[in-house]
């Protein structure tokens, strides 16, 4: 009996079924007669626990630390670690799904980018409908905001379509400098490769069978499993097309991000406006490098490896 509420159950015990007082069942089983006659002042904080148990019901994926992020955004002030305490209390802990051998040994860590549109990453993700149709899935991430640029669905999708899909993304938000992919057949067709020769961006091919180069994209592709795919069936293509165009808002809008300060990417990238028309600017070879106009020291958006 190591904790107050164990030693109040033994000493009311010893009470009800042995016909001791008090006194003599504190002094056998060593419990103070403070602690058994405490009366907590705690407060049940129900409509916290209900709004607790509503988001976490509707979020199903998300921890503590993303469940305090969100009720502070609706007015909740409560402290972190009591936050804690009632979410182990009602059993809201997310269960870790099993996890995969990894490759030992040192590895450089991944640059981080200072700038919107310095560094794309792509990769595919496929799932299937409740039919046994299988579909795929092309990401598409900034790696300095890390918003969510584009999930495009489809049964099959070719180098041709990918090429489409960042002449729109292009139009849209300017030219990355560099896209980083790995060595699947659709991204060393000859349309990728003749679309990155026409538009002059560089092409980084991460090693064969070394997906932790692509870090970014497959921290992204792990979110979206988790909280999406493993989450939903889907009976039609159109079906995915929605529920992924309303993640996807989701995501750059609503979700709070660990490494962005609990941030959503929308928000970070509010902060980078100027540095987002320099890297423009900059890449359209109309101004100087950008570092001359940012600066080298008190970077408040930056982020660090590690």
């Amino acid at each position: 009996m190591v904790t107050p509420a164990a030693k109040r159950k033994a000493v009311a015990h010893l009470v009800g079924m042995h016909g001791m007082s008090e006194r003599r069942a504190c002094k056998a089983i060593g419990c103070c007669r403070m602690t058994v006659r405490y009366q907590t002042s705690r407060s049940d904080d129900a409509g916290l626990r209900q709004r607790m148990r509503a988001i976490a019901h509707e979020r199903r994926r998300f921890g503590y630390r993303r469940l305090h992020v969100l009720l502070k955004r609706e007015g909740y002030l409560v402290n972190h670690k009591k936050l804690f305490r009632l979410y182990r209390e009602e059993k809201l802990t997310v269960r870790r799904r099993g996890g995969r051998k990894r490759a030992l040994g040192t590895r450089a860590p991944m640059t981080v980018p200072v700038l919107p549109n310095e560094r794309w990453s792509l990769d595919f993700v496929s799932d299937q409908m409740t039919d046994g149709r299988r579909f795929r899935i092309l990401t598409v991430v900034d790696d300095c905001t890390r918003e969510c640029l584009a999930l495009v669905v489809d049964t099959s999708l070719s180098g041709a379509r990918v090429a489409r899909e960042l002449d729109r993304l292009v139009a849209e938000r300017g030219k990355p400098k560099m896209v980083v992919s790995d060595n699947g057949s659709e991204f060393t067709s000859n349309a990728i490769l003749t679309w990155a020769d026409q538009s002059r961006v560089a092409w980084h091919y991460i090693a064969p069978g070394k997906p932790m180069q692509n870090a970014f994209i497959e921290s992204f592709n792990g979110r979206l499993r988790d909280e999406l795919l493993n989450e939903t069936l889907f009976t039609s293509l159109a079906q995915a097309r929605v529920a992924l165009r309303c993640w996807r808002a989701d995501y750059n809008d609503a979700r709070p991000h660990s490494q962005l300060g609990w941030q959503t990417p929308s928000e970070f990238a509010a902060t980078c406006t100027p540095r987002r028309d320099l890297a423009l600017r900059y890449i359209e070879g109309s101004a100087p490098d950008p570092a001359a106009h940012m600066g080298t020291s008190n970077r408040p958006n930056e982020l660090r490896p590690g």
